[in-house]
């Protein structure tokens, strides 16, 4: 079986969500099956599982990407895998599984900052409607997702009538930066925030929620831009302790979580919520929105509140902060987080690539 996984979404700086699911899914996968990986940057396969095969072909955003099937036909492959849902699949001559993570973006339909002009406004207008998302998934021949909650959405909107699967999103191996497991010796005075800034992520609760906790610190780890800075450090509280840290190493990550910390956020929607994963492995409990993706991710490990309510969100970190109950919820959350891990996801892909190619 000669089977392609799509890796073009690999970024070669630092890894966001796409990027890291991409390379931790398919390093996984090529550790059941022999996989050929396609790559459209040559420093992408330094990236890739040692001695990886590669293909070098386009990149996801070229004008040839509505050609895609048609130049990978050349290779003959039996089936290609790809963690987003946007690839060319006409006159496609293989088997097919496209990947739809979320359906963020039709309920936020801001595109990502880092893409050009022209294809930002292609990116809204591809949201704007069902349509083209119908259309494109139904090439398919199966539909994968990283949650049952996106699985659920993908259903309740019929997106597709091909079936859906489940390839959940895993954390990753932070614990490997720490020389020791994390231990709480006292009641947790930081709170980590890792993720975007956009307007649905709702930090501002998070800061408002500061005016409360005048013994803690918020660490706004992820990178941001001067101009979105500015308007969250309006509603910083006077005397409230907020740190933008502006883009940190994951060495650095796993260790602000190791210290005497709880992983917190006001996100009023989300595709999976992979900081929460990350931190609940570590023994970390999570303060978080009460919204169905993150009691997926988090059971019984973290702590939940109305995240349009400050007062709500400070209470519950003070009730974290509670060196019992923080041992409680850390135990709870290690046990949830043995649910999610790239092995199992990949296992789950491989079994599904045998189903529709035997």
């Amino acid at each position: 079986m000669l089977l392609f996984f799509d890796a073009r979404y690999i970024r070669t700086d630092f890894h966001d969500g796409i990027s890291r699911y991409s390379a931790e899914l398919g390093a996984a996968l090529a550790k059941l099956t022999p996989v050929t990986f396609l790559i459209c940057d040559k420093a992408q396969a330094k990236l890739l599982p040692k001695n990886a095969q590669a293909i070098l072909i386009h990149s996801p955003t070229s004008a040839k990407e509505p050609l895609t099937a048609l130049i990978l036909n050349t290779y003959h492959p039996d089936i290609v895998i790809s963690p987003m849902q946007t690839m060319g699949a006409f006159g496609r001559k293989f088997k097919l599984i496209l990947t739809l993570h979320d359906m963020i973006y039709y309920r936020h339909r801001t595109p990502p900052h880092q893409f050009s002009p022209i294809i930002r406004a292609g990116w809204w207008l591809y949201h704007a409607t069902y349509l083209p998302q119908r259309i494109a998934l139904d090439n398919a021949d199966i539909v994968a997702t990283v949650s049952q909650t996106s699985r659920q959405d993908i259903l309740a909107a019929k997106l597709t009538q091909r079936p859906v699967i489940v390839v959940p999103n895993a954390p990753q191996k932070l614990r490997d930066f720490l020389s020791k497991d994390v231990a709480i010796k006292a009641s947790p005075r930081h709170l980590i925030y890792m993720g975007s800034f956009m307007e649905y992520k709702n930090v501002e609760t998070l800061i408002q929620g500061m005016e409360f906790l005048p013994t803690h610190t918020l660490h706004l780890l992820s990178r941001i831009s001067p101009q979105r800075e500015a308007q969250l450090k309006e509603y910083v509280p006077d005397g409230a302790k907020v740190i933008f840290h502006r883009g940190v190493s994951d060495e650095t990550y796993a260790k602000l979580l190791a210290d005497d910390a709880l992983l917190v956020s006001a996100s009023l929607d989300e595709g999976y919520g992979l900081p929460i994963a990350e931190a609940l492995v570590l023994g970390v409990p999570a303060i978080i929105s009460d919204i169905p993706i993150f009691h997926e991710v988090a059971g019984e490990g973290a702590l939940y509140f109305n995240p349009t309510n400050p007062i709500k969100f400070a209470e519950q970190v003070k009730n974290g902060s509670n060196v019992p109950s923080y041992k409680s919820l850390a135990k709870a959350g290690i046990a949830q987080s043995q649910k999610f891990s790239w092995n199992a996801s990949a296992q789950v892909l491989l079994d599904t690539i045998r189903k529709i190619t035997n």
